[in-house]
């Protein structure tokens, strides 16, 4: 039903338009007494299996939306409601922006694939450390992650006290945070995975969180599928050293190998960040190294071209704590995860385990 409606509604929409769209009805059903907990009832079943503790968190499942579709915090109960164990908002940034110009958000249909340049729009960290502190937690209510990156008028120089600025406002609001540094569409961003770099913003980042709040925020750290080995080798070492508590793996990429896209047309669009199933071998490479890596220390969240529960299940095999999605729920629609979370049972249950700890990182 859903992908009649995508090739006759929304397939012919803007992008970016057809986002506020659906994004608006979901708002809406979550906001119905009643019909919220019905529809979480259809879409959203839950397995006592699939239960995970990870970052101190205990999440009904491992799968969680990632940021990028919910970024000012307006939609998390609707999130929940739709299956999502976890919803990351943002990216939050110091100030508030508009990001980049339109057309700024296109579908590679052909892929299965998102390329954005949204420039991190947003309503910025005071307003909606505002929103946050309005909640009202329930037993629906998800855990709530919350992605910060550097505002875009912001000098690279400047940046550590941008992102201290965002944390400051909205530590005590999350169940845990994310330094993004990945991100392609923000110039000099990427720079500031440098571990010279890295090192002193990280440890501001951890020193705010804690004076902002009595208990211990969780720290994460978002990289690029685009770093060379070596440098997903030294953001591990810096991640251990200074104490993390894990890496999100990975963001976009600014690669355009091996589409099936005409290149003329994604050569039009120009530049941005891709998304979805083009990501998933390097994705998974940048997880497996991860893992080898920090065998077991850090939480690792992998994200990138997961479109289904064979995907995920692959993810979790490989050492993956949690995994993330956004782009094929684009293309999938509302039943996208009821039909992961009963994929992730099934596996679950054919492999022999009792929990999906025991199965994290068995292929490792």
């Amino acid at each position: 039903m859903y992908k009649i409606l995508f090739n006759l509604v929304f397939r012919k929409m803007d992008p970016e338009k057809a986002h506020h769209l659906a994004f608006f009805w979901i708002r809406l059903a979550a906001s119905v007494p009643g019909l919220r907990q019905l529809a979480a009832l259809v879409l959203a079943p839950r397995d006592a299996a699939l239960r995970s503790t990870a970052l101190g968190l205990d999440l009904p499942g491992p799968f969680g939306l990632g940021a990028g579709f919910d970024k000012n915090a307006i939609g998390i109960d609707g999130l929940a409601m739709l299956g999502f164990d976890y919803v990351e908002i943002g990216t939050v940034t110091g100030e508030p922006q508009p990001g980049n110009p339109q057309p700024r958000l296109f579908r590679l249909v052909e892929d299965r694939a998102l390329i954005n340049r949204m420039g991190f729009n947003n309503q910025g960290s005071a307003r909606i450390a505002a929103r946050l502190a309005k909640r009202q937690r329930g037993s629906l209510s998800p855990v709530v992650g919350v992605n910060i990156g550097k505002t875009k008028l912001v000098e690279e120089a400047d940046a550590v006290a941008d992102y201290v600025k965002s944390t400051e406002r909205l530590a005590a609001h999350a169940d845990y945070l994310v330094v993004n540094v990945s991100s392609p569409n923000t110039p000099g961003l990427r720079n500031l995975q440098a571990v010279s770099v890295l090192r002193p913003l990280l440890t501001a980042v951890r020193a705010a969180a804690d004076a902002a709040t009595a208990h211990h925020v969780p720290l994460l750290v978002k990289i690029a599928p685009d770093l060379a080995d070596e440098d997903v080798d030294a953001v591990a070492d810096l991640a251990l050293e200074l104490g993390l508590d894990g890496i999100i793996a990975t963001n976009t990429t600014i690669g355009r190998d091996g589409l099936l896209a005409p290149a003329d047309a994604v050569r039009a669009i120009g530049l941005g960040g891709l998304s979805g199933a083009p990501l998933k071998d390097r994705s998974l490479e940048v997880l497996k190294r991860l893992r080898r890596r920090t065998e077991g220390r850090l939480v690792l969240v992998s994200v990138g071209g997961i479109e289904t529960a064979e995907d995920a299940w692959q993810r979790i095999l490989a050492g993956a704590d949690l995994v993330q999605g956004y782009s094929a729920f684009v293309y999938e629609g509302p039943f996208w995860m009821r039909r992961v979370h009963r994929g992730l049972s099934a596996r679950l249950r054919r492999a022999g385990y009792r929990s999906l700890a025991e199965a994290v990182g068995a292929d490792a």
